[in-house]
């Protein structure tokens, strides 16, 4: 993701076509994960964890008006952090990014940006579902976006000629649409949430199952729907490196879907429309830092194994005893993993001429390791910083919802409304 800076000379409009609509389909992966989440948890805090994605939306787009664009695309600060040219996006009307022959807008890519940030914190809501004080999410979403967001996507994304974020110039990994960044990040800080609020009531000894699966699998679908302008829209122009992101897109969350429930059918007896919604998640995470450096059977081959990977990991969470409520470190951090691994194993530049070779197809491990150094700093980094981050709000104005709020449900709790009728019958479900 190129971001240097020039004067409007000449503007690609196919290319900021494509962007502005790929900005638009990942904008709409938030309201899917609501519904997504909203289906997964039990019907007295459905809208609850919708209003949570809904706040991350909010408070999101405003601090990167202010400030959070400036910090993670702005000039870098010795690869660590951007600075604050772009305060308010000022310096940015009537700027062009972009390769030569591919300039897009500067706020086209600001706002592409904008909702890859969006989605990332609201994934987070998923881990701590069901017992979170809502006035401490927006505090905590603010606080998250600054201190862990900001600097990982300038680490990762803020490529400017060799001089910008660690990761993509000084290490060089290669991380085509956030394995770092959105992924590995998401689940990390989403098991380090999880420890610092604790379980919920009930855990492993009520059944808390999904409420409304038609719910999950609609939110499954807009979530799969939008994943094609996460991913292909990332290669930031209309042409054969975005036409290879998307079917490698469509391949790998097509196998993860059918290997999750192959497996659950193997060890259960049954296959579940949790599990292919919850495969098709996991093959669409692990494609992602991917899409753009391995071929159509290298993504087959990654959605195969991520399935079956993603579900096995889920299933870890009762043995470890660690309450990720809606399995985003199974999903997300395990399916991150994968993918950044799989480049130093498959990656080709038959697939991208920019990218690099992976260890089965000749170059060496060089790669393997960079991908390695990549994903240890992004995870240690954010499960750190949000466990401190988390860990402060408890202490002070409280993260964790009363056992009788929780009991009751957060949505008449919180917000004064219900998804149901369900006066009388709150704790049946």
């Amino acid at each position: 993701m190129q971001i240097s800076e020039s004067a409007v000379i000449d503007v690609n409009t196919g290319d900021t076509a494509w962007v502005l609509a790929s900005a638009a389909l990942v904008l709409f992966m938030t309201p899917g994960l609501a519904v997504f989440y909203g289906g997964m948890v039990r019907a007295k805090s459905a809208l609850n964890m919708m209003m949570m994605s809904f706040a991350a939306i909010g408070v999101t787009t405003i601090i990167w008006v202010l400030y959070g664009y400036s910090l993670a695309f702005g000039k870098s600060n010795g690869g660590l952090i951007g600075n604050f040219d772009h305060i308010g996006l000022s310096n940015t009307l009537d700027q062009v990014t972009g390769a030569e022959g591919h300039q897009i807008p500067v706020l086209a890519f600001a706002m592409f940006q904008l909702t890859f940030a969006i989605i990332t914190v609201a994934l987070l809501s998923g881990a701590i579902a069901d017992r979170a004080k809502y006035g401490s999410w927006v505090v905590f979403v603010a606080v998250w976006i600054t201190l862990v967001y900001l600097p990982i996507a300038h680490w990762a994304f803020a490529s400017q000629g060799g001089e910008g974020g660690w990761i993509i110039d000084k290490l060089g990994a290669l991380d085509f649409a956030g394995g770092t960044v959105v992924e590995i990040n998401s689940g990390a800080a989403a098991l380090a949430l999880a420890l610092v609020l604790g379980k919920r009531e009930g855990f492993r000894t009520e059944s808390m199952r999904p409420h409304n699966m038609p719910l999950v699998l609609l939110g499954a679908g807009m979530l799969w729907f939008g994943w094609f302008g996460f991913n292909a829209g990332s290669a930031l122009s209309a042409g054969s490196l975005a036409a290879t992101a998307m079917i490698n897109t469509q391949i790998c969350t097509a196998a993860a879907a059918m290997s999750w429930v192959l497996l659950e059918r193997f060890r259960d007896g049954k296959a579940t429309t949790l599990g292919i919604a919850s495969g098709a998640i996991a093959g669409a995470v692990a494609i992602t830092p991917a899409c753009g450096y391995v071929n159509p059977l290298g993504a087959l081959v990654i959605g195969l194994i991520a399935g079956a990977l993603s579900a096995f990991a889920v299933s870890r969470k009762y043995k470890w005893g660690y309450d990720d409520s809606l399995d985003v470190v199974g999903v997300h951090g395990m399916g991150g993993l994968l993918g950044m691994l799989a480049i130093g194993f498959i990656a080709t530049t038959t697939a991208n001429s920019a990218g690099g070779l992976g260890l089965l197809n000749g170059g060496g491990t060089d790669l393997l390791g960079k991908q390695s150094v990549a994903i240890l700093a992004t995870a240690a980094f954010s499960f750190t910083a949000t466990w401190l981050i988390a860990t402060i709000i408890s202490k002070t104005i409280g993260f964790r919802a009363s056992r009788e709020d929780e009991l009751t449900g957060l949505d008449t709790t919180y917000h004064a409304e219900s998804a149901y009728d369900i006066s009388g019958n709150a704790n049946r479900y």
